[in-house]
């Protein structure tokens, strides 16, 4: 990313003989970003412009707008895993090898920060086709045009901010892996309607859950397991990847191969959710 700034700020003041060496320099897929935040600036303007002032009226995990099931009667589950980014967190290694051991496919929802902290790990999960890489913002921040909290977490607070902290790790993952995230999960995954109806004009699908496997990485095995298997056809499970020292890893290998047994397929969200579909 930091290479991403200085190639940014030297394209801004050169010629095109410049321009040109400069995609030999930093390869083409990142000038084509830097094209894109051009592009994003002027989308940033427009937003701001259009949603400025909007009082939202809603303020929880399924405002409107917010997915939080696939929406079929098959008989599948997403299991999606967060990484957070704060300061104390890691990765949980177990878990993530259990998936790949059991051929377990899952939607990690990954925050900026812990990119920055795991680049070599962040690597290797987006390389891995059994994982679809997804975007759980810049600074982990609950999504609010007006600075709404929970959990002792402010929100954005504008929707200008909205914008920064969707867009910006939108743009790092696909600067990171080629491809750019379709679907966002706000820290928390608290919102209000507006911030909702911001994110869907940034292109990307508001994602929720409607089985919380592992309470913010606070339940111990059994009760992951528990909350596991509560899953139905369509269920969008919630766990997180970031926090080894919990349990959520010993839970979720308990109910995995349970919930395997009662018929159950697990898929990444893209198989289900296309950019059209309705919320649930």
């Amino acid at each position: 990313m930091h290479c991403y700034k200085i190639c940014w700020s030297f394209m801004k003041k050169t010629s095109t003989i410049a321009l040109l060496a400069s995609v030999c320099f930093f390869g083409m897929q990142a000038v084509e970003l830097l094209f894109e935040q051009e592009t994003y600036e002027k989308l940033k303007a427009k937003i701001v412009t259009q949603f400025e002032g909007k009082v939202p009226y809603e303020w929880s995990e399924t405002a409107t707008g917010v997915v939080s099931t696939l929406g079929t009667s098959d008989k599948v589950i997403a299991l999606t895993c967060d990484a957070c980014g704060s300061k104390t967190d890691g990765y949980d290694k177990e878990l993530i090898d259990f998936l790949i051991k059991e051929n377990v496919p899952a939607t990690l929802f990954i925050n900026a920060r812990w990119i920055d902290k795991n680049p070599t790990i962040f690597k290797e999960l987006a390389a891995n086709p059994l994982f679809e890489i997804e975007s759980h913002g810049m600074e982990h921040k609950p999504c609010s045009v007006n600075g709404n909290s929970i959990y002792g977490l402010q929100g954005t607070k504008s929707p200008a901010e909205v914008v920064d902290e969707v867009e910006k790790n939108g743009l790092k993952i696909a600067l990171l892996t080629g491809r750019k995230p379709k679907y966002y999960r706000s820290g928390t995954a608290f919102y209000d309607e507006v911030a909702v109806q911001i994110v869907s004009e940034l292109g990307y699908k508001v994602i929720g859950f409607s089985v919380l496997g592992d309470k913010g990485a606070t339940l111990n095995a059994n009760e992951v397991e528990k909350a596991f298997l509560t899953s139905e056809n369509g269920s969008i499970i919630i766990c997180h990847f970031n926090r080894p020292e919990k349990e959520t890893g010993a839970g979720l290998r308990r109910a995995i191969p349970k919930l395997k047994e009662k018929g159950f397929t697990f898929v990444k969200l893209e198989e289900y959710l296309s950019p059209t579909s309705l919320a649930t």
